[in-house]
Order: C-alpha cells, then sequence, then structure tokens
C-alpha cells in the first residue's frame, strides 16, 4: 500500500478573481472548451493550457506546470491536475488542481502556498551519490533538498523503496516514506468461487491476460521475486481451488483486478490506475510464507505472498481493490504515504475496497464494511479493519485528535473510514448482507447516512479535484464539503451529511 506526510493549504478564490485571471488571459474573451478525451490527449491538451495557467498564476519565470491527470465533468468543467518544476527540479510539495469551465479559471487548490520566487536553485558543491536535486516545500520554507532512494528488502521480504529528502545546506532530514505500499494479510484458498474470466489465446495456448481490461495480466513468482512468468493453460480452465494447483491464486487475483477495473469504469469513468486504458500487472506467489500484499508504483503492479505455510495466498476482492486503489491515489492526489496524508491514503485504499467488494456482488464474497475479513490475517477468523467501529481492531482511531498524524497509516485511516462508514449508512446499528454493525459517534449525536452510492462518489470527486499530496484531515473535510457542493450543492442534504458525519469523528 502507499506514500508519506505534510498538511495542505487550499486556496480556493472568489469567481470574480478568478474570472479575471482566466487561463486565456485578462483581456482575452472565453473561448468554448472542447471536450478532452482520457488519457494521453488529456494530458497532452492539459500541457498546451501549461503556459497560460502559469502566467494567470503569477508563477515566477523559472517555473513550469507539468500535467499529471485531467478530470472532466459533464457541464464542461476541466480539472487540471499539475506537478510544479522550478528550473526543472521537481517541487515536492508543488502540485495543485486547476479547475476551468468556459476558458475561466473558477477554483485552485494547491499543496503549498509557498512562493518559490528568488529561491537559489543552484547545485550545491557537495552532491549526494546517487541522489536527486529537487525543490522542497512540504509544509516546509521551500529549500534546496536532496532526494535519495534506497531500495531493499525488509525481513518480512516486504521490498522497500525508501525515499529521503534532505535538507541540500543544512543536512536535515526533511521527509521520509517508504513508496511500497503493504496491506496487512494473510489468507485461505480461493475466495469467490468459480468465476469467470476474461484471457488471451495465442496459438493453441491461453494467457491469464484481459484483453477487455487493457492487457492487465497476472504473473507466476513461483515463490520468488522479480517479474515471473505469465499463467498459460491450454484449456483456458485455470486453477482447483487450492492451493496445490498455483493457477487458483492466479485466478484470484485476475478476478479481483477485473472487478477492480469494473468498479473505477462503471461508477467514477475511469478507464485503468492512469485513467489511459491501461492494465495493471498482478504477480502471485511471492515470496516463502509471505504474509503480505503490496502496490508499487514502480513497475506498476500488485503483488501477493501465500500467507503462512505458503497455503493461503493474500488475493481477496478487497485486499485486490486496495492494492490497485494505491496506485489511482498516486496517479491522482499523491497523497504522502506518511501522517495525516498517510492515514487518508490509507483509508482511500479501505474505502475503495470495500466499494469494489459491494460493486462485485458476488455471493461467495459478499459486499461489507469489513477489510479482509476472508483472508483471516491474525489466524482468528477477525477482519483486519472494521469500518463502523475501527478500534474494534485493538489499535485503529475512531476519531481525530491533535496526535492523530503520529500513528501508523495503517490506523489513523480509522478515522476516514469512520467518517465514510457514517457519511454512508448513518451512526447505531444495523445489519448489512447478514453483517452487524453498531457505529458510535464522538459527540454522541446521531449521523443519518446518504447511502454509499453517494458518499463513494463525494470521496472520489474529493480526491480526484480537491485533494493533494499534503491534504490533511481538515483540508480532506474541506474537500469533500466542496466536492459535495459540485455534485449535490451548497444547501443539499448531502452536504450537510458530509459536515456532520465529519464532526461525527471530531473533524471540523
Amino acid at each position: 500500500m502507499k506514500r508519506t506526510t505534510l498538511g495542505v493549504t487550499t486556496a480556493l478564490m472568489s469567481a470574480a478573481v478568478l474570472a479575471s485571471a482566466g487561463v486565456l488571459g485578462a483581456n482575452a474573451a472565453p473561448q468554448p472548451v472542447n471536450p478532452l478525451p482520457a488519457g494521453q490527449e488529456a494530458l497532452h491538451a492539459a500541457a498546451e493550457q501549461a503556459g497560460t495557467i502559469s502566467s494567470a498564476l503569477g508563477l515566477s519565470g523559472g517555473e513550469q506546470l507539468v500535467p499529471r491527470d485531467v478530470v472532466r465533468d459533464a457541464d464542461g468543467t476541466h480539472h487540471f491536475r499539475f506537478d510544479r518544476t522550478l528550473n526543472g527540479l521537481k517541487v515536492i510539495g508543488g502540485d495543485l488542481v486547476v479547475a476551468q469551465k468556459a476558458g475561466q479559471v473558477t477554483a485552485i487548490t494547491k499543496a503549498s502556498e509557498a512562493s518559490l520566487s528568488g529561491l537559489d536553485t543552484s547545485a550545491p558543491a557537495t552532491a549526494q551519490s546517487g541522489a536527486k536535486l529537487v525543490v522542497f516545500a512540504l509544509d516546509h520554507a521551500p529549500v534546496l533538498a536532496w532526494e535519495t532512494v534506497t531500495h531493499s528488502v525488509k525481513d518480512d521480504q516486504t521490498p522497500s523503496e525508501l525515499h529521503t529528502f534532505t535538507d541540500a545546506k543544512t543536512g536535515e532530514t526533511l521527509l521520509t516514506y517508504d513508496g511500497v505500499h503493504v496491506a496487512e494479510g494473510t489468507g485461505q484458498s480461493t475466495y469467490s468461487g468459480t468465476v469467470g474470466l476474461s484471457t488471451t489465446q495465442s496459438g493453441a495456448t491461453f494467457q491469464l491476460k484481459d484483453p477487455a481490461r487493457g492487457n492487465q495480466a497476472v504473473n507466476n513468482l513461483n515463490n520468488g521475486s522479480g517479474t515471473g512468468t505469465l499463467f498459460t493453460d491450454a484449456d483456458n480452465k485455470w486453477g482447483n481451488g487450492t492451493h496445490t494447483d498455483k493457477a487458483t491464486a492466479g485466478v484470484d487475483a485476475a478476478y479481483g483486478a477485473a472487478k477492480t477495473w469494473d468498479y473505477y469504469k462503471n461508477v467514477h469513468g475511469r478507464s485503468g490506475i492512469k485513467n489511459n486504458g491501461v492494465g495493471a500487472l498482478s504477480k502471485v506467489h511471492y515470496g516463502n510464507n509471505y504474509v503480505n500484499a503490496f502496490w508499487s508504483d514502480s513497475c506498476f503492479c500488485m503483488t501477493y505472498g501465500d500467507g503462512a505455510q505458503n497455503r493461503n495466498p493474500l488475493t481477496s476482492i478487497d485486499v485486490a481493490a486496495h492494492e490497485m486503489s494505491h496506485g489511482i491515489t498516486s496517479a491522482t492526489a499523491g497523497l504522502v504515504y506518511s501522517g495525516e496524508s498517510g492515514g487518508l491514503n490509507e483509508a482511500t485504499s479501505d474505502i475503495f475496497g470495500s466499494t469494489t467488494e459491494f460493486h462485485a456482488a458476488n455471493a461467495s464474497d459478499a459486499g461489507d464494511y469489513l477489510i479482509g475479513e476472508k483472508i483471516n490475517i491474525r489466524g482468528d477468523g477477525k477482519p483486519l479493519r472494521y469500518m463502523d467501529k475501527p478500534s474494534r481492531d485493538g489499535r485503529s482511531l475512531d476519531h481525530w485528535s491533535a496526535s492523530a498524524g503520529n500513528v501508523d497509516v495503517h490506523y489513523s485511516s480509522g478515522i476516514a473510514n469512520h467518517f465514510f462508514y457514517l457519511l454512508s449508512e448513518g451512526s447505531g446499528q444495523k445489519t448489512i448482507n447478514g453483517v452487524a454493525y453498531d457505529s458510535p459517534t464522538y459527540d454522541n449525536q446521531p449521523v443519518t447516512g446518504i447511502g454509499r452510492a453517494k458518499a463513494e462518489k463525494i470521496w472520489y470527486r474529493a480526491l480526484t479535484t480537491k485533494f493533494t499530496s499534503s491534504t490533511k484531515y481538515a483540508a480532506a473535510r474541506t474537500g469533500t464539503l466542496a466536492a459535495a457542493a459540485d455534485l449535490h450543492g451548497a444547501s443539499s442534504a448531502e452536504y450537510a451529511a458530509v459536515n456532520r458525519a465529519w464532526a461525527a469523528v471530531n473533524v471540523k
């Protein structure tokens, strides 16, 4: 699972001010915005807008905007997400989202308001071996910094891509985060029963590669590491439902990836993790007795261990969706995997892991607000996490406090998980798909839910158009309220429900 720390500064300009700074220039007449296609063509169009947007924002001459993602609303509004560079150096914490309609900027959300004007980007006399020079502006006055990436393997066999940022002048460590996002897990066997798979035929052989979903494929690591080998089969019948056939875990991984793709496509209109129609790679049978699973941006892939005694692969639907959702977060908000932003990153994966499971509507693994309930991670038959009352796992937070940023991201995620459950279903006792829930509130006041269908779209819109790399819980509240206003209006019951659900987890 995935990314690091900070806080966000949100700048939502008034409509009048924004209109005067339209990306066409103050003296130019607004022109109609042509509909943007998804993927690379949309990014190319955003790149063409970058120069005029930079001028409208008053960026210094050495600053450039590099497009990362584009979201287009039905009303013609485009949300351009940009990273920023200064004299060719990437600005960590320089990302921003610009909303544009009919040739005019209507909203801007920045990871940092700090000015980069006048910052000396000359390389220090002493360089760090293997390090890359960047500008660091995350919850910090902008400084020149070195970014180093250390690759290693942890004691539990999890690969590590540790990013460390140090002040190029003082040597102070500014930030560290691991680029490999790890899910906690153990497993059982196959979780989804007999399922249909979309495969690719090559001559007389079938490949576990899905041509209907961006050619996302499943490789067999055969209890090793690396890239592995694509699963193939002679009769297009895969696995036997037990760990004795290695293709069984491949079936679960392929099915989970397909259900995740379908969820994002059908519910949110997103075509693959990067919204470019390209599928991600899944790799199963990693390591020896590896009780975990993880997503990595560097290989654009999910990797699954076989669990204790190599008998219980970690390939349930919600785990697959959780891992792929780390990729979605990386491609959009880029929530740094540390502190409160890391908790929001983890929660995003839990939220969409749960909603994907509901959307899949598989009778063998019905939708619920439990995370990892099928994989029996602790060997006691209990889920990994509970969204209705996160503290039921003994570690996760039910509500926000000033120390939330110091808690492991897998447990500070409980605040947003609890918020999402309350927004969807409300407080108190309820039974859904045979599972009993009883969700409390911080202020002991009731919450009335608006339904999962509305809640998931509010969270997705906030993630893709409001959140930035440095978003903390207070800014997440602001972002989801803005998303609710976009979708339902600022005076709507949905907007009020978002406000109430955050209050119920002590985020105000």
